[in-house]
């Protein structure tokens, strides 16, 4: 981005420009201007390439510095630390890629909070450049469904139209809010009903014993 704003990047990527030279024949020889348009076009060079190895060179460290040190050309520069280091991008993507695949949700905790996991995985792949459509990430989360969510997952299959991984969101929080009530509602029932039951069982006794007492005076 430095060397962009001051437009001497090209040294990165173009060759040393070419000399040009009179010729013994004047009719194929090239002009006065164009010698002299070509001249400045090596100083040029040769002062931008000097301006981005200073700065290439000055931001290595002391071991990159003694193996790039003997290097004149900013452009060999650059092609060599892409050699050497442009594999790590790669097998970053793979990385990524990998991890985003590979997630799987489960029965155990919120499928909310597990959302929020693979929101940020899509976007540790998109960051690395690649291109996911937001339809194809909402696909792709589908398939992550924990097995109780299974019957949820194919009616949303069988819809019509393509939702966005957002729309797919909003209907899953909808979804769990609801499933949280109704446990919340399953256990209220159960306990009221326990209780119930322990009430009766309570009654039930006294009575018993009441009945006993009375028998003995």
């Amino acid at each position: 981005m430095f060397f962009e704003q001051l437009d001497i990047d090209y040294v990165l990527f173009k060759d040393y420009p070419a000399v040009i030279t009179a010729t013994g024949d004047s009719s194929s020889s090239p002009s006065a201007t164009v010698i002299k348009q070509n001249e400045d076009q090596i100083l040029k060079y040769e002062k931008d390439n000097k301006t981005v190895r200073f700065h290439l060179i000055n931001l290595m460290t002391n071991n990159l510095f003694d193996l790039f040190m003997v290097y004149k050309s900013s452009k060999l520069i650059w092609k060599a630390l892409e050699k050497k280091y442009g594999a790590d991008d790669v097998g970053k993507q793979k990385y990524v890629v990998e991890k985003w695949l590979a997630f799987q949700m489960v029965d155990d905790k919120l499928v909310m909070d597990q959302v929020h996991v693979y929101e940020n995985l899509c976007a540790d792949v998109l960051n690395e450049d690649m291109k996911i459509c937001k339809v194809f990430q909402a696909n792709v989360l589908l398939e992550k469904f924990p097995p109780s969510w299974r019957e949820f997952c194919n009616n949303l299959k069988h819809r019509k139209e393509f939702m966005s991984l957002q729309e797919l969101i909003s209907h899953m929080k909808i979804e769990e809010a609801n499933r949280i009530k109704d446990n919340q509602d399953s256990v209220l029932v159960n306990v009221t009903k326990a209780n119930l039951v322990e009430s009766v069982a309570a009654l039930s006794g006294s009575d018993k014993f009441k009945g006993k007492g009375e028998g003995l005076q």
